[in-house]
């Protein structure tokens, strides 16, 4: 019986698509939830690579990039995998902070996070296309609206400044 769309039946994914959705879900636990610490807290191997400073958060950032690859080989749309990596970039950058970027690269689990969404698409299409476009739009007009406000504050600053020097 087929997997379900949006409400509907539809095929299967073909052998290789399924391979290609297990591989990912392989390295997204490896990388995020192979390794149980006491308590029952999951890090990856990830969270390991991250402890060396720059060089361990680049191969980290460099693995995460080989599911949204395998992701674009399996159709998903461009806000997709501009939502995936977004995701990596999040764990990237702040993964570069000494100590509380390794906490949080251990809890963010962007690796996992991006083969459920890519799930999700494969499930429903639509849905998770429309879900992605809007927090990609969403996040881009955040960013316009900073990129303007900088710009505002910083003509505001000069003004006061070439005033406060010239008065």
């Amino acid at each position: 019986m087929g997997r379900k769309r949006g409400g509907g039946a539809t095929p299967p994914l073909s052998d290789e698509a399924q391979r290609t959705l297990d591989q990912i879900n392989g390295l997204a636990w490896l990388l995020d939830s192979a390794i149980r610490l006491p308590g029952g807290f999951r890090i990856g191997i990830d969270a390991i690579l991250g402890l060396v400073p720059f060089l361990g958060d680049a191969a980290g950032v460099l693995l995460s990039g080989f599911i949204v690859r395998q992701a674009a080989r399996l159709g998903a749309p461009p806000s997709l995998l501009a939502r995936m990596v977004m995701n990596v970039a999040v764990e990237g950058v702040i993964g570069m902070i000494p100590l509380a970027g390794d906490i949080f690269d251990a809890a963010w689990k962007a690796n996992q996070r991006n083969a459920l969404l890519l799930g999700r698409y494969l499930e429903n299409p639509r849905g998770v296309t429309r879900s992605s476009r809007l927090l990609v739009s969403g996040l881009l007009l955040l960013l316009l609206a900073f990129m303007v406000l900088t710009v505002l504050v910083s003509a505001l600053l000069m003004k006061w400044l070439w005033n406060a020097l010239a008065g």
